[in-house]
């Protein structure tokens, strides 16, 4: 087959630089010009390779991508150090600069579309006999779409038995008197590992939630929280991890309880008192309100009047509520919104989200059913900040409505916030479709925001014929503003030659020290006086304090000094200044001979 000029849409090296740290990029180019990529295959929106790399198997890349660029790039790697790998880069680089190697084959969706019924269940039966290992992956997908679909007609979703509330207290109450032959030292190393194993037993009841079985859920609930709340107190909570367990218990009661909309006002009122009965027990420990969101859930249920009057579009300032909000509200709301999600109550949860302010989620939905114009519109209105821009943004990126995506990023752009991280967003994406004026703007909101050299370098690449100009007002810019962290600013200086620059940023954050080695180790052939200052002052701290530890750091400040001082000529100064500290600190045994050791 024909393979395809470009695989992916405006690919640059400068995008893949951007995307990962600078020595994965060069160990990604060393790959790639050596060929260590094979088997490139494109089918549809999705990029796979293989990748050869240490181990005897290669690698498996796999990039997916839409009209504004790359959305997701995995590889089976374990590099876990920020970016993308090196595998990932050279299968980029070979799209780029080997299309040729590229081979498109049909989507899997195209391959299967004309097979019946019959040819689809031979596929899987012989799929699954090369590899049995595929089999629990097929019971569990068949299981899900098998939930998705609802109950047939005069059956319940729900197990026709009760679960035995006994397995689940003998599991928890095992777990959490697994440290008590470890001494207390010895066991607040393993608090965490306790507490992810009665995490784990929770997850068996957000498997009921999320299937919608709540009364089977709260039967799991029950068992954990009474065993849990009996015996945390055995567990070291100076990490706050055993305590902070219940705020992920309450969450899941408060859906629990909303998704058992079956509950008798009894059993609602029951339920109620036994989360009170426990609050009780925790505020001993300066736990206060851990249920209130889920005594609500259970008191108020569905019908309670003011959310019904909600849930059937009557909005009023209020809410869902009957007065002013209690404190838990969004909490409520949000576990309310998440049931009603589950249960495609689409309409209810629209009313319910407008009314209570969760502007987000509401604009999602919309996007999610459809309704993309509608969310834009309303998006534009009512978004106030740019992170819920950009949550809508990739919404509808997710429906493969790019350009209205792009619409309400840059609208975002033009609100009070953090705007960083929508900057960066808008400037990959508009650069995927090719909108460099776009792209631009975004890229050097992003430097202006929180600067930092790969930004930079991304507006110079889109900047083109006009980066003398963009970079004269940007590096004005920089120059009369302070960041909260100043690194990135100190390395675009550095970058450019601006030591004097990087100087005084590093001078206004004095207490800073790996910002000052960093403008010390840049500015030591060029500003030597300065550094000798810089570098004597970091030292002399260290010293004067008699912080023993930390001799050794003092030790690497003088050396860089004595560099300093050589380049200046002032070599005979250094000589003098050095028998100076030594005398000065003679009786610190141990600094003494380190310092010693600098006469050579």
């Amino acid at each position: 087959m024909r393979p395809r000029t470009d695989p992916l849409p405006h690919l640059t090296e400068a995008l893949i630089r951007q995307h990962t740290i600078p020595q994965s990029f060069e160990r990604g180019v060393g790959y790639y010009e050596r060929g260590a990529v094979r088997a490139v295959i494109r089918r549809g929106d999705e990029i796979l390779a293989e990748v050869e790399g240490s181990q005897y198997a290669p690698y498996r890349v796999r990039i997916t991508f839409d009209a504004g660029g790359i959305r997701q790039a995995t590889c089976s790697c374990p590099y876990d150090w920020g970016g993308w790998c090196k595998h990932i880069v050279a299968t980029l680089l070979t799209c780029i600069h080997a299309p040729e190697a590229v081979e498109e084959r049909p989507p899997l969706e195209d391959l299967l579309a004309d097979l019946d019924r019959d040819d689809l269940e031979s596929l899987v039966l012989e799929l699954v006999e090369r590899r049995p290992d595929l089999t629990d992956l097929v019971e569990a997908y068949v299981e899900g779409l098998q939930a998705q679909a609802g109950p047939a007609e005069g059956t319940s979703r729900e197990r026709r038995t009760p679960l035995d509330p006994a397995a689940f207290r003998r599991q928890v109450r095992y777990i959490l008197h697994s440290l008590d032959h470890m001494r207390p030292s010895e066991a607040y190393w393993h608090v965490g590992e306790v507490v992810g194993k009665v995490r784990r037993v929770l997850d068996q009841a957000w498997e009921f939630i999320r299937a919608g079985d709540g009364r089977n859920a709260l039967v799991i609930l029950e068992a954990i929280t009474e065993e849990y709340v009996q015996g945390w107190v055995l567990l070291d909570d100076s990490d706050g991890i055993p305590s902070g367990f219940f705020s992920d218990l309450a969450q899941a009661w408060t859906e629990a309880l909303l998704t058992a909309d079956d509950l008798t006002r009894e059993e609602r009122q029951e339920w109620a008192w036994r989360l009170t009965q426990w609050q009780a027990e925790l505020s001993n420990y300066g736990l206060e309100e851990v249920f209130d969101a889920a005594q609500a859930a259970a008191l108020q249920g569905w019908d309670f009047p003011p959310l019904q009057r909600v849930l059937q579009g009557e909005i009023t300032e209020h809410g869902a509520w009957d007065g002013e909000a209690p404190w838990f509200a969004d909490e409520l709301t949000e576990a309310r919104l998440n049931v009603l999600e589950r249960q495609g109550r689409y309409q209810e949860y629209l009313y319910l989200a407008q009314a209570e302010g969760q502007i987000q989620r509401y604009l999602t939905m919309l996007v999610k059913l459809g309704r993309v114009e509608e969310a834009v519109t309303e998006g534009l209105a009512y978004v106030a900040t740019p992170g819920e821009a950009l949550a809508l943004a990739e919404a509808l990126r997710e429906q493969g409505a790019v350009q209205e995506a792009l619409r309400v990023a840059e609208h975002g752009l033009t609100l009070e916030g953090r705007k960083g991280t929508l900057a960066r967003w808008l400037r990959d994406a508009a650069m995927g479709i090719g909108q460099t004026e776009r792209a631009l703007h975004a890229a050097i909101v992003a430097v202006r925001e929180s600067p930092s050299l790969a930004d930079y370098q991304a507006v110079r690449d889109l900047a083109g014929e006009n980066w003398p100009e963009v970079r004269t007002e940007l590096l004005n810019y920089l120059r009369q503003q302070s960041f909260a962290f100043p690194e990135g600013q100190v390395e675009i200086f550095l970058h450019e030659g601006l030591i004097d620059e990087a100087i005084a940023v590093a001078e206004k954050w004095g207490d800073d020290y790996r910002l000052i080695e960093q403008v010390v180790d840049a500015a030591i052939e060029h500003r030597p006086e300065w550094v000798i200052r810089a570098c004597r002052q970091q030292a002399e701290s260290i010293m004067n304090q008699g912080r023993s530890q930390h001799y050794h750091h003092a030790v690497r400040w003088l050396e860089k000094a004595r560099t300093a001082y050589r380049i200046a000529g002032r070599e005979t100064e250094w000589q003098e200044y050095l028998e100076a500290l030594i005398r000065r600190h003679w009786r610190k045994y141990k600094l003494v001979p380190m310092l010693e050791a600098l006469r050579r």
